[in-house]
């Protein structure tokens, strides 16, 4: 049985539009409640049936909605922007087995103008930079060919992110994947039309853009499929 999620109330995006204009504390308490029951309660609707649409597709990347949805609480004490609530309203589903998010992830967004389904890598350490571009010099080859696909152009485009100048140290100048190898971001983008987001035409947009975007993500989190943590032995004291 396919799932469904009618979409957001017009009423949802006249709330950010106000919250953007009024982002203090002293207008955002009194109107809270409308927050939970235009914006935060819908969004864990639309992940939970996104859940299901991840399931046909991509099992692992099912999270449930607690931990999917962003808070809408901006961390203001390392920021020049004190405003204290993001005017952006968020869910990330990472690899059930990653660690602290590590990998490439589906990600979307919404404004009250902008709606965003990303799937990729887009700001990695140190440690997943030299994973990523040692799995694109042996792969490169496959990588390209999922690049290729014309679903996926069709629906997305092509590959999106930051590069480097030059070949990073350590990998060799000539290399074939020299281009892919020299990035710092790997990822996929589509922006769609805000006005899909108060139609039940939502989900499945999203869901058709997930989807194809899927080999990319899976083949990027080779590295970081983990095997189940040992369990601790438990010893007996003499």
């Amino acid at each position: 049985m396919k799932s469904r999620f009618p979409g957001f109330t017009p009423d949802a995006l006249t709330f950010l539009r106000a919250l953007k204009r009024n982002n203090r504390r002293d207008w955002f308490q009194p109107r809270k409640e409308k927050y939970e029951s235009l914006i935060k309660a819908p969004m864990l609707e639309l992940v939970n049936a996104l859940n299901g649409e991840f399931a046909r597709f991509a099992p692992d990347y099912v999270t449930p909605p607690e931990k999917a949805v962003y808070r809408i609480y901006r961390d203001t004490r390392f920021s020049p922007d004190k405003t204290p609530y993001k005017t952006h309203i968020a869910a990330i589903f990472p690899r059930h087995t990653a660690v602290k998010r590590e990998g490439a992830v589906f990600y979307l967004h919404f404004t009250e103008k902008d709606l965003l389904a990303f799937a990729g890598v887009y700001s990695p350490d140190r440690d997943e930079l030299l994973a990523y571009r040692g799995l694109l010099q042996e792969h490169h080859r496959e990588f390209e060919e999922i690049l290729r696909h014309k679903k996926l152009r069709r629906a997305v485009g092509g590959l999106q992110g930051e590069q480097l100048s030059r070949m990073p140290k350590g990998f060799p100048p000539c290399h074939a994947a020299e281009g892919l190898m020299r990035r710092r971001q790997w990822y996929l983008e589509a922006i769609l039309d805000i006005k899909l987001l108060t139609t039940p035409r939502l989900l499945p947009e999203l869901a058709r853009r997930f989807e194809v975007m899927a080999p990319l993500v899976q083949f990027l989190n080779r590295p970081f499929v983990h095997k189940p943590k040992p369990k601790k032995m438990a010893f007996m004291a003499f």
